[in-house]
């Protein structure tokens, strides 16, 4: 491949519209004793940047389904998700070379049941449970912070059904 084929590849791939979609579980339980609400932040591979589990499309499989086993392969983490959306972000997606392009995540709420020791990316990421505001001071993305202190509101208000 040529320099200009390189470049015009990218141009195709930076002006593409929509934007790539991804899938992303906003991981939380209840701490005991007092039902305290956490979320689940991870490092990113690359960055180190805080971030919650999230993957591209896979075939054959929902976009909840998919948030479900990126939380399981990033995290370790099993429960309940949401087949209904909470929300969505936007962010930028560096691609080798340094290439970035957008990406729309589309976010879906899972209650963690169970933390499992042994999963695909052990050892590869950071993880924290830590309380909403913790979690929206630490991720970058403005979006997120915004989804992330709204799942809290509507968790205060009893307006969240995690089978919804």
């Amino acid at each position: 491949m040529t320099l200009l084929d390189r470049i015009a590849e990218e141009m195709q791939l930076m002006l593409r519209r929509p934007s790539r979609q991804q899938y992303a579980a906003l991981c939380y339980r209840l701490r005991k004793p007092d039902n305290d609400l956490e979320v689940l932040l991870l490092t990113s591979r690359d960055t180190g940047r805080w971030v919650i589990p999230k993957g591209w499309p896979m075939s054959g499989k929902d976009c909840y389904e998919v948030a479900e086993r990126e939380a399981f392969e990033e995290a370790g983490v099993k429960g309940k998700v949401r087949k209904k959306p909470l929300g969505h972000f936007t962010y930028l997606k560096s691609l080798d070379g340094g290439l970035k392009i957008p990406c729309r995540v589309q976010v879906h709420a899972m209650e963690v049941r169970n933390e499992v020791k042994d999963f695909k990316e052990k050892g590869m990421r950071k993880s924290e449970w830590v309380t909403c505001e913790e979690a929206a001071t630490r991720v970058n993305e403005p979006e997120l912070k915004a989804l992330i202190r709204g799942f809290k509101e509507q968790m205060l208000q009893g307006k969240f059904s995690a089978s919804a």
